[in-house]
């Protein structure tokens, strides 16, 4: 559903702003996201991990103690990157091309980078299994973009509109998740349970401080790639590259929702065939579940960009857009090929190791990431396709070798014991 509901809220933005202007709404909040993504400190793998050791036990007080110092240094995290992203945004927004009107808006929409501050309460309702509720959860901000945007059109709000109901929708991302995680929370611990502070909260929870900071690299530069790669169009291209580049992505991105729902349940599920010592056949297998059935889910989807591509640009966008209809092939190959990463890289977590996932994604990524202003001044708006399609072959090559070494020993082991 939030897929469907972002290509409606595409669909109204594209036609209502033009691919220059559309550019500049997505740099803006590109820029914004990219910042977060580099500053964001999130905490929800340690909460997992460690918070399903304390649920085993039957200790509330310190799953408690690990919400609040997961929640604080998320927090603190995310004043920064708010603070960064407004003060950054005067000096990087010329060269992005952002009109006055942009540029005067930048600061206040620094604060949509809370919309990725929700790592915390995401973590817990994984651990409570309250997957209905992160569902629904996603569904949030597109239903406030799709309404805000059908807003400005009827009242004639500009862009300056658009980027109102965009951060409207990042902020009540932000608070729907913090207050659904604390209605569970109290609900399961106790209101009173979860006031206090974070001493201890080290010690009762052995290698905490370095699982957060591997983890927290491994998404950063597992998402980095996405986030920047719209900034370098827009640098080198233009707003009105960017603006068709984006078309071409969001349509694509229906492709790499399965995977990263999958990739987040997973995780969950992951941890506990560790920890019960299954490292071997049973987590390959549960692997390759959620691999397949990820393939499955956007199989459809895929064949659909790669016979109606031109159609599916000129639906969303209009004439104008038309051009975008040959990248999003390429694209949305890519975006298939890479539903392979979020699964591998919980089941690499999970076996305690998130610096392979780690190191997959920034050999991948950073690699790939260098080729693309080459890429777009050989190639034009191709070349952003094409550093796509290597950016998922590589990353998806390293995370699967990565994984099946490192279960390797434990398969032997299951089969001599057999």
């Amino acid at each position: 559903m939030a897929g469907v509901l972002s290509l409606a809220y595409l669909a109204v933005a594209a036609r209502a702003l033009g691919p220059r202007d559309y550019g500049v709404l997505v740099l803006v909040h590109g820029y914004v996201m990219a910042v977060g993504g580099i500053l964001e400190f999130p905490g929800w793998h340690a909460i997992v991990r460690y918070g399903a050791q304390a649920i085993e036990t039957g200790d509330r007080v310190r799953l408690a103690r690990l919400l609040r110092f997961a929640g604080l240094v998320e927090g603190v995290a995310g004043a920064i990157a708010v603070a960064a992203a407004a003060f950054l945004a005067p000096f990087v927004g010329p060269h992005l091309g952002w009109p006055p009107q942009a540029l005067a808006f930048a600061a206040p929409y620094s604060f949509a980078v809370l919309a990725t501050v929700r790592a915390t309460p995401a973590g817990y309702l994984q651990l409570a299994g309250r997957f209905d509720l992160l569902g629904l959860h996603n569904i949030v901000a597109p239903i406030v973009r799709l309404l805000g945007a059908l807003a400005v059109v009827v009242l004639g709000g500009g862009l300056r509109g658009f980027l109102i109901a965009w951060l409207a929708a990042a902020l009540a991302e932000f608070a729907t998740l913090w207050l659904l995680g604390a209605w569970v929370a109290s609900r399961k611990i106790g209101g009173s349970t979860l006031l206090g502070g974070v001493r201890g909260v080290a010690a009762e929870n052995p290698g905490l401080w370095r699982f957060m900071w591997a983890a927290n690299a491994d998404v950063t530069f597992g998402e980095l790639s996405t986030r920047i790669a719209p900034l370098i169009v827009g640098w080198i291209l233009g707003p009105a590259a960017t603006g068709l580049f984006a078309v071409a992505q969001r349509a694509s991105v229906v492709i790499s929702q399965p995977g990263q729902i999958l990739g987040q349940s997973a995780y969950a599920e992951f941890a506990r065939l560790v920890a019960a010592g299954q490292r071997g056949a049973r987590l390959r297998q549960a692997l390759w579940r959620s691999v397949t059935y990820a393939f499955l889910a956007v199989a459809p989807v895929l064949l659909l960009v790669a016979l109606f591509g031109d159609h599916l640009a000129t639906l969303l966008g209009g004439r104008a857009f038309v051009a975008a209809g040959g990248l999003m092939f390429w694209l949305a190959l890519a975006r298939a090929i890479l539903l392979t990463a979020p699964p591998t890289g919980a089941a690499l977590t999970a076996l305690g190791r998130p610096g392979l996932s780690l190191r997959a994604n920034l050999i991948a990524g950073l690699g790939t990431l260098a080729l693309l202003p080459l890429l777009l001044k050989s190639l034009g708006l191709a070349g952003a396709g094409v550093q796509a399609l290597l950016l998922a072959l590589a990353a998806a090559a390293l995370l699967t070798a990565f994984f099946w070494r490192e279960s390797r020993e434990a398969v032997a082991s299951e089969a001599r014991a057999r």
